[in-house]
Order: structure tokens, then sequence, then C-alpha cells
């Protein structure tokens, strides 16, 4: 069996892309699949604190290419689209470049997931302040998406966001969503130091609407461009496309 090795570049401060990451890829059986990670500097979600952690790019991308992994993904959500619009394009290239592997985004990996599942109007949560969803939501705007609703928790400290249990998410998502009455195809749960593995599923009965979360889109578009295509349930639609 071949021996899949995935570089994850996260966030120092981020205490839930490994702990996601693993509790999947240790389930399936058809493939040996590990991530390894390499920590890039960051205590706050704030635009001036994800700009400084980006210049560590290529740092963690050099540490990750000694591994001979088959693809890097950059494992950030705002991180990867602050800049603009293009902005994740920008970060694949410069892993790219660096280590001469595949890599992902997640702003990118949103975006595609999205567009799989057909999803064009959206409702999109964060556990954010004001200023980061702004960017987001202009950046999924500028990518032909509709946000016709968006909520934030308002939490500054990224470790304070790893702190924030899956049920406490699905209280927020469900509570927000139950007022809204516009139309809207899909539900979008940002950032990756949120967990919510455990609960997409649980949303997606509770609406019948297709929910993705950064970490699930991330981990999904790393699977699809090593053309593993596995089912996994408890993760929504998304995982359950051919």
């Amino acid at each position: 069996m071949e021996w899949i090795k995935v570089g994850v570049i996260i966030p120092s401060s981020n205490t839930t892309v490994e702990y996601e990451f693993n509790s999947v890829l240790n389930q399936i059986r058809e493939y040996r699949i590990t991530p390894h990670f390499s920590r890039i500097m960051l205590r706050n979600v704030t635009i001036e604190d994800l700009a400084e952690m980006e210049k560590e790019t290529e740092r963690a991308a050099i540490e990750l290419s000694t591994i001979s992994p088959h693809i890097i993904s950059y494992a950030c959500t705002t991180g990867s689209l602050f800049k603009g619009p293009t902005h994740h394009e920008e970060i694949i290239r410069r892993i790219e470049k660096t280590a001469k592997v595949p890599a992902t985004a997640t702003s990118g990996s949103v975006i595609n997931a999205l567009r799989k599942l057909g999803v064009k109007r959206l409702v999109l949560l964060t556990p954010y302040i004001e200023e980061v969803n702004k960017k987001e939501i202009e950046f999924l705007f500028k990518n032909d998406f509709e946000v016709v609703r968006n909520a934030g928790m308002g939490i500054r400290e990224n470790i304070r966001i790893g702190q924030v249990t899956p049920e406490e998410v699905y209280n927020f998502a469900i509570n927000v969503l139950k007022d809204i009455k516009e139309d809207y195809e899909g539900i979008f749960i940002s950032c990756t130091n949120l967990r919510t593995f455990e609960i997409l599923d649980r949303i997606e009965r509770k609406l019948g609407k297709p929910v993705i979360s950064s970490n699930s889109a991330t981990l999904w578009e790393v699977l699809y461009k090593l053309n593993i295509n596995i089912k996994i349930k408890g993760l929504g639609q998304l995982f359950e496309l051919n």
C-alpha cells in the first residue's frame, strides 16, 4: 500500500486541524494517508496578524518539503483571502515554487467545494471579528457567490476559537439559521480552528441543505487532488459525491 504524505501549514495557535484531519484519515483503510504539519506564527485573527503570519509561508513549505509530501495545504481560511479574490492562488504558487509539489489553500478549497455542490447563495457563519468577516464576504462576492446572511462570534484570539465546542458551533448555527427568511442553497462555517466535523451532518439533517466548513473543504480538495475517490460518512454531502 502506497504511503501518501500530506503536508499541512497551519497557524501556530490552531488546535483543531490536526485533531480533525487525523480523526478522518485514521479511519480510511483503502489508503495509508498521514498528515504532517508545520506551524506559522499567529495569535489573533486580525488582518495585521494574518499578514505577518503569511511571511512564514516559504519557511514552512521548505520544512515540509523535506518529507517528500505528495501535496501541501495552506490550512487557513482568512489567511488565504484577505488580499483579494485571487489571494489563494498567490499562496498556492508560492508553495509550489518552494516545495515543488502540488498545493492547495483553504479559501480556494471552499470555492471549489461550493461549486461542486452547486451552491451560489449561501449563509456564512464565522467565529471572527467584523473586519475579518468583511474581507471574507468581499472575497466570496468577487468569486461570484452571494452571501445572503452572515454572522460572526466576534472572537479575536485564535486560541479561543479552538476552545469553542462543536455543540456551541451547532447552537450558534441553528440560532442564526432559524430566523433567515431569504432563500439560500447552502451554509459555510468558516475557520480551520473551529471544530465542525462532529456537527456537519447533524446540521444538514436539521436544515436539509448542504453544509461545509473550512476543514471539510480543505480535506476534501486534498483528497480530490490526490485522486482518492472515497466516500466518508458524517462529513455531509460534500464527501458523498463521486
